[in-house]
Protein backbone atom coordinates (compact mmCIF):
# COMPACT_ATOMS: atom_id res chain seq x y z
CA UNK A 1 0.00 0.00 0.00
CA UNK A 2 1.36 3.26 -1.14
CA UNK A 3 2.01 5.42 1.83
CA UNK A 4 1.05 9.02 1.67
CA UNK A 5 4.45 11.10 1.66
CA UNK A 6 4.90 15.35 2.09
CA UNK A 7 6.97 16.84 -0.40
CA UNK A 8 10.67 18.71 1.04
CA UNK A 9 8.64 22.20 -0.13
CA UNK A 10 5.90 21.18 1.88
CA UNK A 11 7.62 20.48 4.83
CA UNK A 12 9.65 23.44 5.15
CA UNK A 13 6.27 25.41 4.01
CA UNK A 14 4.41 23.91 7.43
CA UNK A 15 7.40 24.46 9.42
CA UNK A 16 7.68 28.18 8.48
CA UNK A 17 4.26 28.79 8.84
CA UNK A 18 3.89 27.26 12.46
CA UNK A 19 7.23 28.89 13.46
CA UNK A 20 5.79 32.41 12.39
CA UNK A 21 2.37 31.23 13.90
CA UNK A 22 4.46 30.69 17.69
CA UNK A 23 6.47 34.17 17.29
CA UNK A 24 2.82 36.14 16.49
CA UNK A 25 1.10 34.65 19.29
CA UNK A 26 4.13 35.09 21.75
CA UNK A 27 4.15 38.43 20.81
CA UNK A 28 0.53 38.82 21.65
CA UNK A 29 0.72 37.40 24.76
CA UNK A 30 3.63 39.24 26.22
CA UNK A 31 1.79 42.76 25.03
CA UNK A 32 -0.71 41.67 26.64
CA UNK A 33 -3.07 41.79 23.44
CA UNK A 34 -5.11 38.40 24.80
CA UNK A 35 -7.48 38.32 26.98
CA UNK A 36 -7.03 36.42 30.41
CA UNK A 37 -3.24 36.24 30.11
CA UNK A 38 -1.08 38.87 32.06
CA UNK A 39 2.98 37.81 32.29
CA UNK A 40 4.74 39.85 34.57
CA UNK A 41 8.06 41.44 34.48
CA UNK A 42 9.62 38.39 36.17
CA UNK A 43 7.66 35.57 34.03
CA UNK A 44 8.88 37.55 30.52
CA UNK A 45 12.23 37.35 31.73
CA UNK A 46 12.32 33.55 32.64
CA UNK A 47 10.41 32.83 29.22
CA UNK A 48 14.02 35.52 27.82
CA UNK A 49 15.96 33.11 30.05
CA UNK A 50 14.72 29.92 28.42
CA UNK A 51 15.52 31.55 24.89
CA UNK A 52 19.02 31.51 25.66
CA UNK A 53 19.31 28.49 27.34
CA UNK A 54 18.24 26.58 24.60
CA UNK A 55 20.98 28.33 22.46
CA UNK A 56 23.69 27.14 24.95
CA UNK A 57 21.73 23.78 25.22
CA UNK A 58 21.65 23.03 21.61
CA UNK A 59 24.97 24.62 20.68
CA UNK A 60 26.48 22.34 23.19
CA UNK A 61 25.15 19.49 21.91
CA UNK A 62 26.22 19.92 18.95
CA UNK A 63 29.86 18.92 20.18
CA UNK A 64 28.52 16.44 22.85
CA UNK A 65 25.96 14.70 21.32
CA UNK A 66 26.73 14.53 17.58
CA UNK A 67 30.22 14.55 17.85
CA UNK A 68 30.90 12.47 20.99
CA UNK A 69 33.28 15.03 23.07
CA UNK A 70 32.65 16.41 26.91
CA UNK A 71 33.78 19.95 26.82
CA UNK A 72 33.23 21.73 30.52
CA UNK A 73 34.17 25.43 29.35
CA UNK A 74 31.07 26.14 27.20
CA UNK A 75 30.63 28.95 30.11
CA UNK A 76 33.88 30.25 28.80
CA UNK A 77 32.47 30.98 25.07
CA UNK A 78 29.42 32.28 26.84
CA UNK A 79 31.75 34.81 28.66
CA UNK A 80 33.61 35.99 25.70
CA UNK A 81 30.36 36.25 23.87
CA UNK A 82 28.65 38.48 26.62
CA UNK A 83 31.53 40.78 27.15
CA UNK A 84 32.16 41.41 23.55
CA UNK A 85 28.90 42.22 22.68
CA UNK A 86 28.02 44.71 25.58
CA UNK A 87 31.02 46.18 25.46
CA UNK A 88 30.36 46.68 21.21
CA UNK A 89 26.70 48.13 22.56
CA UNK A 90 27.60 50.26 24.98
CA UNK A 91 29.94 51.93 22.18
CA UNK A 92 28.10 51.70 19.58
CA UNK A 93 26.88 55.09 17.44
CA UNK A 94 24.68 52.26 15.29
CA UNK A 95 20.80 52.69 15.09
CA UNK A 96 19.08 50.00 17.56
CA UNK A 97 18.23 47.10 15.10
CA UNK A 98 21.78 47.32 13.04
CA UNK A 99 23.30 47.81 16.70
CA UNK A 100 21.42 44.28 18.04
CA UNK A 101 23.02 42.77 14.57
CA UNK A 102 26.36 43.58 14.55
CA UNK A 103 26.67 43.30 18.25
CA UNK A 104 25.32 39.39 18.12
CA UNK A 105 27.77 38.67 15.32
CA UNK A 106 30.61 40.51 16.96
CA UNK A 107 29.75 38.17 19.90
CA UNK A 108 29.57 35.41 18.11
CA UNK A 109 32.38 35.71 15.78
CA UNK A 110 34.99 36.40 18.86
CA UNK A 111 33.76 33.31 20.57
CA UNK A 112 34.34 31.03 17.21
CA UNK A 113 37.75 32.58 17.37
CA UNK A 114 38.79 31.50 20.59
CA UNK A 115 36.82 28.07 19.64
CA UNK A 116 39.13 27.49 16.89
CA UNK A 117 42.22 28.57 19.26
CA UNK A 118 41.44 26.49 22.17
CA UNK A 119 40.27 23.57 19.78
CA UNK A 120 42.85 22.57 17.62
CA UNK A 121 44.69 21.51 20.38
CA UNK A 122 42.34 20.54 22.83
CA UNK A 123 40.33 18.37 20.22
CA UNK A 124 43.55 16.03 19.98
CA UNK A 125 42.53 15.35 23.06
CA UNK A 126 39.86 12.73 23.97
CA UNK A 127 37.84 11.93 27.28
CA UNK A 128 38.34 12.97 30.64
CA UNK A 129 41.73 14.98 29.59
CA UNK A 130 39.65 17.09 27.01
CA UNK A 131 37.10 17.65 29.86
CA UNK A 132 39.44 18.92 32.19
CA UNK A 133 41.44 21.02 29.56
CA UNK A 134 38.60 22.77 28.78
CA UNK A 135 37.18 23.31 32.61
CA UNK A 136 40.68 25.24 32.77
CA UNK A 137 39.95 27.16 29.69
CA UNK A 138 36.58 28.41 31.33
CA UNK A 139 38.07 28.99 34.64
CA UNK A 140 40.87 31.37 32.65
CA UNK A 141 38.70 33.00 31.16
CA UNK A 142 36.58 34.22 34.31
CA UNK A 143 39.68 34.82 35.86
CA UNK A 144 41.24 36.98 33.17
CA UNK A 145 37.41 39.33 33.19
CA UNK A 146 37.91 39.18 36.95
CA UNK A 147 41.40 41.29 36.51
CA UNK A 148 40.79 43.54 33.18
CA UNK A 149 39.34 46.28 35.53
CA UNK A 150 39.63 49.08 32.94
CA UNK A 151 37.65 46.92 30.09
CA UNK A 152 35.50 44.35 31.88
CA UNK A 153 35.42 47.00 35.37
CA UNK A 154 36.73 43.26 37.13
CA UNK A 155 34.46 42.26 39.95
CA UNK A 156 32.48 45.30 40.10
CA UNK A 157 30.56 44.34 37.03
CA UNK A 158 30.16 45.87 33.58
CA UNK A 159 27.24 48.56 33.98
CA UNK A 160 24.63 50.43 31.43
CA UNK A 161 24.13 47.73 29.00
CA UNK A 162 21.55 48.53 26.73
CA UNK A 163 18.47 45.59 27.07
CA UNK A 164 18.29 44.81 23.82
CA UNK A 165 17.42 41.38 24.57
CA UNK A 166 13.44 41.34 23.64
CA UNK A 167 11.29 38.46 23.16
CA UNK A 168 11.64 38.60 19.51
CA UNK A 169 15.38 38.92 19.15
CA UNK A 170 15.89 36.02 21.56
CA UNK A 171 13.07 33.99 19.39
CA UNK A 172 14.59 34.68 16.23
CA UNK A 173 17.89 34.18 17.69
CA UNK A 174 16.81 30.54 19.01
CA UNK A 175 15.32 29.43 15.16
CA UNK A 176 18.19 30.68 13.38
CA UNK A 177 20.57 28.94 15.98
CA UNK A 178 18.54 25.30 15.70
CA UNK A 179 18.26 26.02 12.05
CA UNK A 180 21.82 26.66 11.41
CA UNK A 181 22.81 23.24 13.11
CA UNK A 182 20.04 21.36 12.01
CA UNK A 183 21.33 21.67 8.29
CA UNK A 184 24.89 21.19 8.81
CA UNK A 185 24.14 17.75 10.66
CA UNK A 186 21.68 17.09 7.79
CA UNK A 187 24.30 17.90 5.28
CA UNK A 188 27.50 15.67 4.44
CA UNK A 189 29.37 17.32 6.88
CA UNK A 190 27.31 16.43 9.90
CA UNK A 191 26.97 12.94 8.64
CA UNK A 192 31.00 12.91 9.34
CA UNK A 193 30.53 14.48 12.23
CA UNK A 194 28.51 12.11 13.09
CA UNK A 195 31.06 9.31 11.78
CA UNK A 196 33.33 10.40 14.42
CA UNK A 197 31.30 9.93 17.31
CA UNK A 198 30.59 6.16 16.18
CA UNK A 199 34.44 5.43 15.70
CA UNK A 200 36.94 8.03 15.48
CA UNK A 201 39.65 5.84 14.29
CA UNK A 202 37.27 3.96 11.21
CA UNK A 203 36.08 7.26 10.08
CA UNK A 204 39.69 8.54 9.83
CA UNK A 205 40.52 5.42 7.93
CA UNK A 206 37.67 6.36 5.49
CA UNK A 207 38.95 9.70 4.65
CA UNK A 208 37.49 12.12 7.50
CA UNK A 209 38.94 15.06 8.37
CA UNK A 210 38.43 14.33 11.94
CA UNK A 211 40.65 17.24 12.98
CA UNK A 212 38.84 19.69 10.35
CA UNK A 213 35.37 18.11 11.51
CA UNK A 214 35.92 18.55 15.29
CA UNK A 215 37.29 22.12 15.56
CA UNK A 216 34.39 23.38 13.04
CA UNK A 217 31.79 21.95 15.16
CA UNK A 218 33.68 23.02 18.30
CA UNK A 219 33.63 26.50 16.25
CA UNK A 220 30.00 26.14 15.25
CA UNK A 221 29.26 25.33 18.73
CA UNK A 222 31.09 28.46 20.27
CA UNK A 223 29.77 30.96 17.90
CA UNK A 224 26.00 30.28 19.09
CA UNK A 225 27.60 29.93 22.30
CA UNK A 226 28.85 33.70 21.98
CA UNK A 227 25.77 34.72 20.99
CA UNK A 228 23.70 33.41 23.27
CA UNK A 229 26.12 35.17 26.00
CA UNK A 230 25.14 38.72 24.00
CA UNK A 231 21.48 38.17 24.52
CA UNK A 232 21.93 37.01 28.17
CA UNK A 233 23.99 40.43 28.70
CA UNK A 234 21.17 42.48 26.96
CA UNK A 235 18.37 40.36 29.76
CA UNK A 236 20.55 41.20 32.88
CA UNK A 237 22.12 45.06 31.99
CA UNK A 238 24.82 43.96 34.02
CA UNK A 239 27.65 41.62 33.39
CA UNK A 240 30.12 40.01 36.23
CA UNK A 241 32.63 36.92 36.02
CA UNK A 242 31.26 35.25 38.36
CA UNK A 243 27.73 34.70 36.04
CA UNK A 244 30.06 32.85 34.12
CA UNK A 245 31.75 29.88 36.73
CA UNK A 246 32.31 26.26 36.59
CA UNK A 247 28.19 26.02 37.83
CA UNK A 248 27.39 27.13 34.43
CA UNK A 249 29.08 24.81 32.39
CA UNK A 250 27.97 22.46 34.28
CA UNK A 251 24.27 23.43 34.03
CA UNK A 252 23.92 23.29 30.54
CA UNK A 253 25.43 20.04 30.47
CA UNK A 254 22.83 18.91 32.47
CA UNK A 255 19.89 20.42 29.97
CA UNK A 256 21.60 18.19 27.07
CA UNK A 257 22.45 15.18 28.88
CA UNK A 258 18.71 15.20 30.53
CA UNK A 259 17.18 16.12 27.21
CA UNK A 260 19.16 13.41 25.28
CA UNK A 261 22.71 13.40 24.08
CA UNK A 262 22.04 14.03 20.08
CA UNK A 263 18.12 15.76 20.43
CA UNK A 264 18.12 18.86 19.43
CA UNK A 265 13.97 18.78 20.33
CA UNK A 266 15.49 17.30 23.92
CA UNK A 267 17.66 20.16 24.28
CA UNK A 268 14.55 22.28 23.77
CA UNK A 269 12.28 20.55 26.37
CA UNK A 270 14.58 20.39 28.76
CA UNK A 271 16.19 23.81 28.81
CA UNK A 272 12.68 24.95 28.96
CA UNK A 273 11.70 22.48 31.90
CA UNK A 274 15.04 23.31 33.90
CA UNK A 275 15.02 27.25 33.34
CA UNK A 276 10.88 27.19 34.40
CA UNK A 277 11.59 24.84 37.27
CA UNK A 278 12.68 27.01 39.56
CA UNK A 279 10.63 29.83 39.25
CA UNK A 280 7.36 27.52 39.02
CA UNK A 281 8.87 26.16 42.87
CA UNK A 282 9.16 29.78 44.34
CA UNK A 283 6.02 28.70 46.35
CA UNK A 284 7.88 25.96 47.72
CA UNK A 285 11.23 27.76 48.82
CA UNK A 286 12.14 26.01 51.50
CA UNK A 287 12.10 22.75 49.47
CA UNK A 288 12.60 23.91 45.95
CA UNK A 289 16.37 22.41 45.55
CA UNK A 290 15.48 19.28 47.00
CA UNK A 291 12.45 18.38 44.87
CA UNK A 292 14.37 20.18 41.56
CA UNK A 293 17.22 17.62 42.52
CA UNK A 294 15.33 14.59 43.29
CA UNK A 295 13.26 15.22 39.61
CA UNK A 296 16.48 15.15 38.21
CA UNK A 297 17.78 11.77 40.22
CA UNK A 298 13.99 9.98 39.02
CA UNK A 299 14.40 11.16 35.16
CA UNK A 300 18.45 9.76 35.25
CA UNK A 301 17.32 6.36 37.32
CA UNK A 302 14.48 5.50 34.45
CA UNK A 303 15.73 7.67 31.34
CA UNK A 304 19.35 7.33 31.44
CA UNK A 305 19.11 8.16 27.60
CA UNK A 306 17.53 11.74 28.56
CA UNK A 307 13.83 12.70 27.91
CA UNK A 308 14.09 12.47 24.30
CA UNK A 309 16.63 9.73 24.02
CA UNK A 310 18.25 10.75 20.17
CA UNK A 311 14.81 11.83 18.93
CA UNK A 312 13.70 14.62 17.18
CA UNK A 313 10.40 16.30 16.66
CA UNK A 314 9.58 16.70 13.17
CA UNK A 315 6.03 18.22 12.54
CA UNK A 316 5.62 17.09 9.14
CA UNK A 317 6.67 14.05 9.79
CA UNK A 318 3.75 13.89 12.68
CA UNK A 319 1.27 15.08 10.00
CA UNK A 320 2.55 12.09 7.86
CA UNK A 321 2.08 10.01 10.36
CA UNK A 322 -1.55 11.00 10.98
CA UNK A 323 -2.84 11.18 7.80
CA UNK A 324 -1.40 7.85 6.73
CA UNK A 325 -3.19 6.36 9.92
CA UNK A 326 -6.41 7.86 8.65
CA UNK A 327 -6.00 6.76 5.19
CA UNK A 328 -5.15 3.21 6.35
CA UNK A 329 -7.91 3.05 8.99
CA UNK A 330 -10.66 4.18 5.77
CA UNK A 331 -9.05 1.55 3.88
CA UNK A 332 -9.35 -0.95 6.24
CA UNK A 333 -12.80 0.01 6.89
CA UNK A 334 -13.78 -0.24 2.81
CA UNK A 335 -12.45 -4.24 2.90
CA UNK A 336 -14.75 -4.87 6.60
CA UNK A 337 -17.18 -3.73 4.66
CA UNK A 338 -16.53 -5.41 1.42
CA UNK A 339 -16.30 -8.64 3.09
Amino acid sequence: MKRFSIPMPVRYLINTVLLVLFLVIGNQIIAGNIAGIALGRAQVSIIIQVGFFIILAVSLNMVTGYLGQLPLGHAGFMAVGAYSGALFWRAAVLPGHASIVVGLLIAGIVAAIFGVVIGIPALRLRGDYLAIITLGFGEIIRVVLNNLDWLTYGARGLLNIPRYSSFLVVYICVIIACAVIHVIMKSRHGRAILSIRENEIAAESCGVNTTYYKVMAFAVSAFFAGVAGALFAGNQGILMPANFDFMTSINILMIVVLGGLGSMFGSVVAATILTSLPFLLQPLNDYRMIIYSIMLIVVMIFKPSGLMGNYDFSMSRLLEKIVNRLFTGKIAGKIKKVR
